[in-house]
């Protein structure tokens, strides 16, 4: 009996196939769609630019020259920004990884990884600032509040990123051991962790940078670090002040993109590695 070939099912939904239109360019307009929508819900069409231009020069003027006098006062910001930031990290990583390691669907069954994925999700619903408000009325104005705020976002923001990272490990390594008797744990010391070390260690250098940058902004409500500076300088209009603080920020967070490269390229096994040029 000859083969006969079946007829070919069309990957677009009946509908979509009827309109002549595929999935990618129905996607596409969905996304225009919302877009415009967006727009004009916003309100945007009746607003302008016009203004902007001219207060961008205005904020130019008054910025210049640079007050460099608030150099040694940015740098004492700074440093402590950093020790909010590599402490909240530190712990907030540390707290994140068994828990991760729980929310994973791939390693722990759903009556585990269901309450630790709501854990994360819980604390990851507040961003830093919010955070920083609460610790401040909690434990008053402080570093303290600031590595308190740093922390819990971090466990948050990185969970998700590292139980990401886990369920799409190799499964046939986790397997193949699990196979030879292995606990569960021996299975997560020595399979899952070393396939996964890159990535967290990317997360744990990427979240670093993002929390020096957040911990500068935390000192608005008073939580310290750089950003308790730059809110005063700005209470008082000296924009050139806050040129310099900013500045400082600016290039403190490009020196941490650039070790985080250098570290990672060591962790690969480049230890040659240099800094880029």
């Amino acid at each position: 009996m000859p083969d006969v070939e079946a007829p070919k099912r069309s990957a677009s939904p009946p509908l979509l196939d009827r309109m002549g239109v595929g999935v990618g360019t129905f996607l596409l307009l969905l996304v225009l769609a919302l877009a415009a929508w967006s727009f004009l819900a916003l309100g945007l069409h009746e607003q302008g630019m016009r203004r902007a231009w001219a207060n961008l020069g205005f904020l130019f003027e008054i910025s210049m020259p640079p007050d460099m006098s608030v150099l040694e006062t940015g740098f004492r910001g700074i440093q402590e920004t950093l020790y909010i930031a590599y402490l909240g990290t530190l712990v907030g990583v540390a707290l994140s990884l068994p828990v991760s390691l729980m929310a994973s669907r791939n390693l722990f069954p759903w009556y585990v990884n269901m309450p630790a994925r709501w854990l994360l999700a819980g604390v990851r619903v507040l961003p830093s600032i919010l955070w920083a408000v609460i610790f401040v009325i909690l434990v008053g104005t402080g570093t303290l509040a600031g590595v308190l705020a740093i922390t819990l976002y971090t466990m948050g923001f990185v969970g998700k990123l590292e139980y990401e990272a886990f369920e799409g490990l190799d499964k046939e390594p986790m397997e193949a051991v699990g196979s030879l008797g292995a606990s569960r744990f021996q299975v997560l010391r020595f399979v899952v962790l070393p396939q996964a070390v890159n990535a967290l260690i990317s997360q744990a250098f990427f979240m670093f940078e993002y929390n020096v940058r957040h911990a500068s902004a935390i000192g608005i409500v008073g939580a310290g670090g750089i950003g308790y500076y730059i809110w005063g300088y700005m209470q008082f209009l000296a924009y050139d002040a806050v040129f310099v603080l900013l500045a400082i920020v600016f290039v403190v967070v490009i020196l941490i993109d650039e070790a985080s490269y250098w570290v990672r390229s060591m962790f690969l096994g480049d230890t040659g590695a240099s800094l880029r040029s």
